[in-house]
């Protein structure tokens, strides 16, 4: 087995709505998400568009931070993160959360503990990184709440 770093040397934009989301979340430690003005559906990451009505979204809401997890899964197959460029530690949660004032799913890791279980249905809140960089490592993982 041979191992090395490598570097992942590209970079994609995110768009105007992907932008509000991760400067929000690096300036302020908030979670926005876009509404649509004809059926109120909230989307998290915000969208542009809304699925259900085809209307163009222009409005910005707060939501969560805490939430609901929605559906979760457990792994236990390591692989080469690609955030990070690190290998994850296993197992890990990852979870579907629908933020407090959301319609939407938004995934990212969960933190698996022995006196809270993973379930869905459970209440959970980000933990945020020290340092903000507007990307999605700010959120480190959810811990469950109740």
């Amino acid at each position: 087995m041979i191992t090395s770093d490598q570097a992942q040397p590209f970079n994609y934009a995110v768009g105007l709505y992907g932008s509000k989301f991760f400067q929000e979340l690096k300036d302020n430690r908030r979670i926005v998400g876009s509404k649509c003005h004809k059926c109120g559906k909230v989307y998290v990451p915000p969208r542009k568009v809304c699925g259900g009505c085809f209307c163009e979204n222009t409005e910005f809401v707060e939501v969560g931070p805490q939430g609901t997890i929605g559906t979760y899964t457990i792994v236990r197959y390591t692989f080469i993160d690609p955030e990070t460029g690190k290998q994850k530690p296993v197992p890990y949660g990852y979870g579907f959360i629908r933020f407090d004032g959301a319609d939407t799913l938004f995934q990212h890791f969960v933190e698996l503990s022995d006196d809270r279980p993973l379930k869905i249905g459970a209440r959970v809140e980000p933990v945020f990184a020290d340092v903000m960089k507007g990307t999605i490592r700010d959120i480190l993982y959810f811990r469950i709440i109740d």
